[in-house]
């Protein structure tokens, strides 16, 4: 269910609200659409933060056959899960607000190479790789789940 979130979000979420913003020719439609954006993003990696840790406590569950490759990189996938969550939230995402907080302007009013501009687009890149790198390790896990949960043909 997450990583349908963070598909939807990714795919529909950020670029459906920067197009309706601008499509109002507000003067700070950005500083709308990324306000709307930043409380999904939140949504999206706190709960993938929580449903990462929920799982990492279940996946010791149904060890009946022993440990297994699978179990192996299920289990690396959800701490990679938990980790890019945590630190897209807890660690890209506030400074990306303390950065916006010390700005008289809105950022896209900032010259490209402006080092507070520099900084914003490197941080909000770091976001995406973060967000990026989670959606593949849920992915993994998905599939490492699903495999080791198929029932045995003799």
């Amino acid at each position: 269910m997450w990583l349908g979130a963070a598909l939807f979000f990714s795919a529909v979420v950020a670029p459906g609200a920067f197009a309706v913003m601008r499509s109002y020719h507000l003067a700070n439609a950005s500083e709308m659409a990324g306000a709307v954006v930043n409380r999904n993003l939140s949504a999206v990696n706190i709960s993938g933060f929580v449903i990462g840790l929920l799982l990492l406590l279940t996946v010791f569950v149904p060890l009946r056959k022993g440990i297994s490759r699978a179990f192996i990189l299920e289990t690396i996938s959800l701490v990679v899960l938990v980790a890019a969550t945590s630190v897209g939230q807890w660690v890209i995402a506030a400074r990306l607000r303390a950065l916006r907080v010390g700005l008289a302007i809105p950022i896209d009013q900032l010259p490209a190479t402006d080092p507070q501009r520099v900084s914003f687009n490197s941080l909000h890149a770091y976001s995406v790789r973060a967000l990026g790198i989670a959606m593949i390790a849920a992915l993994v896990a998905f599939v490492c789940c699903a495999y080791r949960a198929r029932p045995i043909v003799r």
